[in-house]
């Protein structure tokens, strides 16, 4: 059986006004709700959820039950209509909190940032708590801000029942007070981590834009800022007027890891095999297509060539052709018949009689 809860006569009262107000709720709930979604998704702030809720009967019963004489009416009570927006680092509560003060009137009386009050084992509830209204008017609603990692521990006290009834020995209190620590200073580390990786990618784009590309590190990230310079469309053009053959894109990035296996390991040096191979490959390419009806080729492709002519002049011949065509296509016995013509082709041309 469930618990019997008893209201004196101001807290019946307080009940029979919030189930008059209830559709009015309900279209708080929702109404609140789209603004923030729509200016976060606006704002491309990506955060873990948004959750939203009108305070149930039962759960309201039971608050008037505890304290219903501290509300002179239904309007007092400040959290019928509850939202919470989870993000994954806690820079981003700052971000989200100040789409709130745009779009909300806020109660700055009521609202509170738990954030500041530093008590012990108090990570999980170092949410920031607006009570808000809507620009419109209307009743008063509770909005928490917190990141996905203090939501979790707090789900994690009440799970354990560390706040409550039954008294916590102090050695557990003493384990709870050490890991809401480490909580805390992870929670901290991985903003501090996104901001580094956010100026290191910055930096990156910097020195590929003025050129310094021996002071930058191979990476995803470092190539697909080159990548977006477009290297290759010069000599994609070039083999493409071979046949007059339109140029389809294609992404490129799969190449990454051909190019570190062929020993680049700067953008620099992406630049020089560029520089030293592309007239050869540019002559290995009409020696194929040349004899060709081909009309349609991918951004890949002179890419593709230029490893070729790597391979080749690094000597690796035929086994060496035929390990690039099983790391670009995955391994195949196609690709050895491809790597033999390839090799056939290269065979006549003047970069594979140079000592």
């Amino acid at each position: 059986m469930g618990t019997i809860i008893t209201l004196d006569a101001h807290g019946e009262e307080l009940m029979e006004q919030y189930r008059q107000l209830l559709p009015t709720l309900e279209k708080l709930n929702d109404e609140a709700y789209n603004q923030l979604k729509k200016s976060l998704d606006e704002q491309g702030i990506y955060v873990t959820a948004i959750e939203h809720r009108v305070k149930s009967e039962k759960s309201l019963a039971g608050k008037l039950e505890l304290k219903g004489a501290k509300y002179k009416s239904i309007d007092d009570i400040t959290d019928l209509v509850g939202l919470r927006i989870i993000t994954f680092y806690s820079d981003d509560v700052d971000k989200v909190a100040v789409l709130a003060q745009r779009l909300f009137d806020i109660d700055w009386k009521e609202s509170v940032d738990k954030r500041k009050l530093h008590e012990l084992n108090s990570f999980g509830y170092n949410s920031l708590h607006y009570i808000c209204r809507l620009k419109t008017g209307g009743p008063r609603f509770e909005l928490q801000m917190r990141t996905a990692l203090q939501h979790v521990w707090s789900t994690i006290e009440h799970d354990t029942g560390y706040k409550g009834d039954v008294k916590i020995p102090r050695e557990y209190k003493r384990q709870f007070g050490r890991l809401a620590g480490m909580m805390e200073l992870m929670d901290e580390e991985f903003s501090r981590l996104r901001l580094s990786i956010t100026e290191y990618r910055r930096q990156t784009l910097s020195l590929v834009k003025s050129g310094q590309l021996d002071d930058v590190p191979l990476s995803r990230d470092s190539f697909r800022n080159y990548l977006e310079t477009n290297p290759f469309d010069r000599l994609n053009r070039r083999i493409a007027s071979v046949n007059q053959a339109e140029i389809y894109p294609v992404s490129m990035m799969s190449y990454l890891r051909v190019l570190e296996i062929l020993g680049m390991e700067t953008l620099g040096d992406i630049q020089r095999f560029i520089d030293e191979n592309s007239e050869d490959a540019f002559q290995l390419a009409v020696a194929q297509l040349a004899i060709t009806d081909i009309d349609i080729l991918a951004s890949n492709t002179a890419l593709q060539y230029l490893c070729l002519v790597h391979v080749l002049k690094k000597g690796g011949g035929r086994d060496g052709l035929k390990k690039l065509y099983d790391t670009i296509n995955g391994e195949s016995e196609t690709n050895t018949m491809l790597a033999d013509l390839m090799y056939q082709q290269a065979a006549t041309l003047p970069f594979m009689h140079k000592e």
